[in-house]
């Protein structure tokens, strides 16, 4: 049976003392054992999060990761810094970073594969925009970016990993994919994966990241192929985030 996951991405928002008062705020909600549960924080708050949460069921996430090992590559953080830390997580592919920052599909295998390393889980995002939605090419996408991991890394690597799909139309513009659009695109993830093994795709865990909130996560969670969301702007407020988190028990 597959296990539930809620990650909260805070993105670039935050400061020390407001990353130390959310977590405190989600750890003090959590009761029972309903789902897996992370935050991704940016890169300075990693190591003071890191240190609160430690022992606790929430795990620390990663928002990007270093597609090399180390070298002259100023800027970025490698997947040894990132479990050093205590990183059990790191996203990589995130809409975001593909658009302002020129992620490409290679790059993306790369950082996935480089997570892994570490035995770092990478929760590899994909999703189409909206002219490519309008075009009917979400599939083919979506297979594209799958494919890019697959070629590089093997079908055996999503043994230890996590996909996301986020509809980047629907990410910070107040629209969401409905649920049978999101349930349709999640189902076909998981064919595409079956076709390959079977077995991975019972077992992997693939989220919805397209601007879930308390209000429509009940409904996007009950879908048969949604195992959790990948939530943003609703994971910086501890009690939404919880919402969303006990939503996928009900």
């Amino acid at each position: 049976m597959r296990r539930s996951l809620v990650v909260g991405n805070w993105k670039m928002n935050g400061t020390r003392e407001s990353a130390a008062a959310l977590v405190q705020g989600i750890l003090a909600g959590l009761d029972g054992d309903i789902a897996d549960i992370a935050v991704c924080v940016p890169y300075v708050y990693l190591e003071s999060v890191g240190n609160i949460i430690n022992s606790t069921r929430l795990g620390l996430g990663a928002q990007n990761i270093a597609d090399k090992a180390s070298g002259a590559y100023t800027g970025e953080v490698s997947a040894s810094m990132l479990a050093e830390v205590g990183c059990k997580y790191a996203l990589v592919g995130h809409s975001e970073r593909r658009t302002y920052y020129g992620d490409s599909d290679a790059s993306v295998a790369a950082r996935f594969v480089q997570a892994q390393t570490q035995n770092i889980i990478p929760i590899l995002c994909v999703g189409e925009t909206l002219e490519q939605r309008e075009q009917d090419q979400t599939i083919a996408v979506v297979n594209e970016q799958l494919d890019a991991v697959i070629e590089l890394a093997g079908i055996a690597a999503f043994n230890n990993a996590v996909i996301a799909y986020e509809p980047v139309w629907a990410i910070g513009t107040g629209r969401t994919a409905t649920d049978d659009q999101a349930q349709e695109v999640h189902k076909h993830i998981r064919s595409y994966i079956a076709a390959k093994d079977q077995a991975i795709a019972e077992k992997i865990q693939i989220l919805y990241g397209g601007s879930a909130k308390p209000d429509n996560a009940q409904g996007l969670f009950a879908m048969a192929d949604i195992d959790g969301g990948l939530i943003g702007g609703a994971s910086l407020d501890a009690e939404s985030f919880l919402k969303i988190y006990h939503s996928v028990s009900k």
